[in-house]
């Protein structure tokens, strides 16, 4: 006996000597990585075009866009003042009013679907509150930092790019939205349950793929609870603790990450009302703070915007030595793009699908809304600056980055990362301005987490049910991340959890292509309705 626990220690004494030698982070890290290196490999799969490696994903996303912008006849373009009254609660009388004239074979559908609840309707939020609640979870980081990365990457023509495909998402969401609405369940208490595993099961279904259906709605349910761990909780919570480090000096991220486990929990214990009645606030504020001071550096060099816009315009158009050349900008404004706005990836599909309202499509209309804020207006927003600025103050060479893609300085050749040019950026025009933009890092972090979190718990009870126990198990698993993720360096983790995030996009794409034509189907009934209470 004496003999095997000798030798039992004698076994463990190397495991011991490790574990003192490495924190707890670089054990998980060298534990973690192989795994995390595989998925992400399998996930960001590249194809080489002009000499760049373009994730298929990107391609995939970026493919479906244009296909449903073609499908749906430049729905995002035609409607998009449908979209801005809807949200607005223009037709609210359409949606929630039990008695108005709208005759049932108007809105019967030809598919046979009854999706449309004339005598009464459901949900938890309004459209506004859905669509600020779906745009916390996108507008973020990616907005501030990935711009910057994207644009010293592809240089000032990587702007017009990222626009257009900002455009090409607003069509990709309104069809996840519609379905999201379309195929959701009301549980007995009133609680909305949507979202790509829904729709996935049965839209399918109704095809005669039930099996195919159930797979991927599983497989999409394992994957949104990855990522809302990860890129949509630990990584947000990292960022914004290390803003916060820097801003106060602090050397811990722990204290933080307590006091934002806190705020966190005490919004979402409260479910979607709740975090819609927070984002309906938040984001608009944030949003207003971040365009208010872009645009305070912008007019403040006027004189510069017309050279920043000729650059824009020539190098998304002309040959450049910039990455690749034409092809190679493009690819970049639209790599930025897809990977800021999420159109393609369903995660705000499960947001939109709470809203209070009888018609499918009307929540779609509004969630087309969605990348036109986040890239559209954002994410340019942050293009102006960064190629406003450098014209002004020459702050660093486009495609001049180091192996980690990160920038160098022209003044020092010092490396930075996205958010730090983009500070560098505002404090080039007014010293210490840049203080907004850890407030407003902060913000877009918090309000991302927030709407992960109802993201990660719906596909957290679509696989252990719906239960109180699912419930409150899922969210202190969640609050207690963000303390991790604020006191950790855990980079093959939230790796992972990112690839996580993009896998999403197999499953739901093929859910959106073979049901796209009960989109248009609901999509029509919608118009016809607000068209015949315009008439009368």
């Amino acid at each position: 006996m004496n003999k095997k626990f000798l030798s039992l220690l004698l076994l463990a004494f190397p495991m011991l000597s490790f574990a003192q030698e490495l924190t707890m982070d670089e054990i998980i890290e060298a534990k973690f990585k192989p795994f995390a290196d595989a998925v992400s490999f399998v996930v960001f799969y590249p194809v080489s075009i002009v000499g760049i490696d373009v994730p298929i994903v990107v391609i995939i996303l970026l493919l479906g866009a244009l296909f449903f912008t073609l499908y749906f006849k430049f729905a995002n373009i035609r409607l998009l003042g449908v979209a801005i009254k809807a949200t607005n609660g223009k037709y609210d009388d359409i949606d929630h009013n039990s008695k108005d004239d709208i005759s049932e074979e108007d809105v019967a559908g030809s598919d046979g679907d009854e999706v449309i609840q004339i005598k009464g309707v459901v949900g938890e939020v309004t459209h506004f509150q859905a669509l600020t609640a779906a745009l916390s979870a996108t507008v973020g980081l990616g907005n501030i930092a990935g711009v910057a990365v994207a644009i010293a990457i592809g240089g000032p023509g990587a702007t017009v790019w990222m626009i257009l495909a900002g455009f090409l998402g607003m069509s990709t969401k309104l069809v996840e939205a519609t379905l999201g609405v379309k195929y959701r369940e009301v549980g007995p208490d009133g609680k909305i349950y949507g979202g790509p595993m829904y729709y996935l099961k049965k839209g399918l279904k109704e095809k005669n793929l039930g099996g195919l259906g159930k797979v991927l709605a599983g497989l999409y349910a394992v994957f949104v609870i990855g990522g809302s761990f990860g890129g949509g909780n630990m990584f947000q919570s990292n960022q914004a603790a290390a803003q916060f480090k820097q801003l106060f000096n602090l050397e811990s991220g722990f204290v933080f990450g307590i006091i934002m486990a806190i705020l966190v929990g005490i919004v979402i214990i409260g479910g979607i009302k709740r975090i819609g009645r927070v984002t309906e606030k938040i984001v608009p504020f944030m949003a207003i703070m971040f365009v208010g001071a872009s645009l305070i550096i912008l007019v403040m060099n006027l004189n510069i915007i017309p050279d920043a816009m000729v650059q824009i315009w020539n190098g998304a158009f002309k040959q450049t030595s910039v990455v690749g050349g034409l092809i190679g900008v493009m690819i970049v404004g639209f790599q930025r793009a897809a990977f800021s706005n999420e159109a393609g990836v369903g995660s705000a599909s499960i947001a939109h699908a709470a809203v209070k309202t009888k018609f499918p499509a009307s929540e779609g209309i509004v969630a087309s809304i969605g990348p036109f804020v986040d890239t559209v207006i954002i994410c340019t927003m942050t293009a102006l600056v960064i190629v406003v600025t450098n014209l002004k103050s020459n702050l660093f060479t486009y495609g001049n980055l180091d192996a980690k893609s990160n920038v160098l300085l022209n003044a020092t050749n010092q490396p930075i990362n996205g958010v730090d040019l983009t500070s560098v950026a505002f404090d080039s025009a007014i010293p210490n301005f840049s203080i907004l933009l850890t407030i407003a890092v902060i913000l877009f972090a918090f309000s991302t987490m927030l709407s992960w979190s109802y993201y990660g718990i719906q596909g957290w009870t679509y696989l252990f049910g719906k239960s109180k126990i699912a419930d409150i198990t899922y969210k202190a698993l969640f609050l207690v991340f963000v303390v991790i993720g604020a006191s950790s360096t855990l980079g093959s983790v939230i790796e992972f959890s990112d690839a996580m995030i993009f896998a999403m996009v197999f499953p739901n794409i093929i859910g959106l292509l073979l049901l796209a034509p009960k989109v248009k189907s609901e999509l029509s009934r919608y118009l016809k309705a607000i068209g015949h209470k315009t008439q009368n």
